[in-house]
This record gives C-alpha cells, structure tokens and sequence, in this order.
C-alpha cells in the first residue's frame, strides 16, 4: 500500500447549508483519513491521507465514500488537488527556497505556465515531470496523484462549457 495526499473540494448546491451536520456521517462512512475544511459556507474541504494501492483507486475510493452521505444534488466536486502551483508550493513540495525553485522555472525547457500575473501558476504534473526528465528526485505517489487531479480537473471545467463553444475551441486548436 502507498500513502496518497490529496485534497477533494466540494460545493454545495445551496449556500446555506452547514456543512458541519455531515461530519458524523462523513467520518463513519470510511473519510476517518481526511482532515475536514468547512471555514467556508458553501464548500466542504477534505485532505485525505489515504493508503491504497494507486491514485485512481485512492480517490476513487474517497468521492464514494462522500457520495453514500452527499447526493449529487446536494453538492458537487469542483477541484481536487494537487494541481495548481505556485513558486511557494514547488518550494514546499522540493523543501528548499523560492530562489532556488525560481532557479529552474528560468530554464527554457521549463514547463509553461498556465498563468502569469501577481503569482505564477503551474500545473503540478507537467513540472513533476521535467524534474524526473532531468535527474531530480520526485515522490512517485505525488506524481501519480498530479497527473490524476489535472485530469479530474479538465473534465470537471469542461463539463461547465457550452457544448457548441467547446467545439469551435477545439476547431481553432486543430487549425493551428
């Protein structure tokens, strides 16, 4: 068994509710290795340490876990993590500085952003895997868990496009 960190975001169809009524049942339906958000109103937040044998059967396991409390009506998952990135999480994640993280995000063969303004964005997996490609170690369970979050995530944004744009957005893609 491997030991997964991830965390699920979840936002519930009503504002008003309190999310703090599910905790109980939360815990007893197998989430007792996540750490519950709910500073939020609106959102439930659980960071799972969960051991299994692969991400996929890791979070798997845990959005089925929260779905025999939560219905799909009641609440929705919009992010998992980990995904987006910044120079200080890449500093926590390879535990040295933000200069010497900045050190690498100068090189050309760097992998691009997602976004450039106040703070740099990254996808995590992409810049997992240039360090690997370049001789530097990385957590295996975190890359496995990257590589998946992104994926959950892009079907999670494009499951909130209009279908119509979303196919003229793929035209453009493969006209260029």
């Amino acid at each position: 068994m491997k030991e997964y960190d991830f965390t699920l975001t979840f936002r519930f169809n009503k504002s008003e509710v309190n999310p703090e009524t599910y905790l109980d049942a939360l815990y007893k339906a197998g989430c007792d290795d996540a750490l519950l958000g709910i500073g939020k109103p609106g959102y439930l937040v659980l960071n799972f340490i969960r051991l299994d044998s692969s991400a996929m059967s890791a979070i798997q396991s845990a959005i089925s876990d929260i779905k025999t409390v939560l219905t799909e009506r009641e609440a929705k998952l919009i992010y998992v993590a980990p995904d987006l990135v910044g120079i200080r999480e890449l500093a926590d994640i390879f535990q040295c500085t933000g200069q010497n993280i900045q050190k690498f995000v100068n090189k050309s063969t760097f992998p691009s952003p997602i976004y450039q303004g106040s703070q740099t964005i990254w996808h995590l997996a992409p810049v997992l895997e240039w360090f690997v490609a370049n001789n530097h170690a990385v957590n295996k369970e975190l890359l496995e868990i990257a590589e998946l979050a992104n994926s959950i995530n892009l079907q999670i944004e494009t499951q909130t496009a209009k279908p119509q744009i979303l196919n003229k957005a793929l035209n453009l893609l493969n006209a260029s």
